[in-house]
């Protein structure tokens, strides 16, 4: 590469359309998708800061070499409060300096002291970063659990549907008692066979018989 060349280097990454066409069913399957980033464990630089693994996710100011203007211990709403107030009149008093003499050198003074009002104001709304995360997870869950259970009320609406259809069908079926009692066959002529003597003669028997057979088929 020559030295009139230059490397241009994108300070964001790429869009996710770039990483997903990497990942493929052939290319997961075969083991060329791109492996997924190793975990930092001592530093590394984002938006040309350099940031320890071991840092709050929230630095306190001390640590980025930055004057506090408020004690450890307050309220934020009315710190936040007393800042913009701070900032508006640190503004004003910036355009009358403007306005009398622009050359001054309390110009720079005052933009400083605005820069660290700016500060002061994005670090108290970053604060409020993780209990804006947890309430943002809590009102995800809670609209998941409301969908799962007006889910599974539909479903058992359906169910009770299907159960009170199927009973009205064996309700409307019809009845076959009487055709099953046609089908039955008495038994007290076989219990008088039984108790009778055993020394009837085969025609009495076969009298009997006949006599049980030429019932059923008048049954039917």
């Amino acid at each position: 590469m020559s030295s009139s060349e230059t490397t241009q280097v994108c300070s964001l990454p790429l869009p996710p359309v770039q990483y997903i066409t990497h990942y493929t069913d052939d290319n997961i399957r075969r083991g060329r998708a791109p492996r997924p980033p190793p975990p930092i464990h001592d530093s590394y630089t984002m938006f040309g800061n350099t940031f320890n693994a071991d840092d709050p996710i929230i630095r306190p100011l001390e640590a980025q070499g930055i004057k506090r203007l408020y004690p450890q211990h307050f309220d934020r709403r009315r710190e936040l409060r007393k800042l913009n107030h701070s900032l508006l009149v640190n503004f004003l008093d910036l355009l009358d300096l403007l306005v009398r003499c622009p050359e001054s050198p309390k110009r720079a003074e005052k933009v400083e002291d605005l820069s660290l009002l700016f500060i002061h104001i994005h670090h108290l709304l970053n604060e409020f970063r993780p209990h804006q995360a947890r309430e943002t997870l809590r009102v995800m869950m809670d609209l998941q659990r409301r969908q799962r259970i007006e889910i599974a009320q539909r479903f058992q609406k359906h169910l009770d549907k299907v159960i009170e259809m199927l009973q009205l069908a064996l309700q409307n079926l019809p009845d076959t008692s009487d055709f099953d009692s046609k089908l039955i066959v008495p038994t007290e002529s076989y219990e008088t066979m039984d108790t009778s003597n055993q020394d009837t003669a085969n025609s009495d028997t076969y009298a009997v018989l006949d006599e049980i057979m030429c019932n059923i088929a008048d049954q039917l």
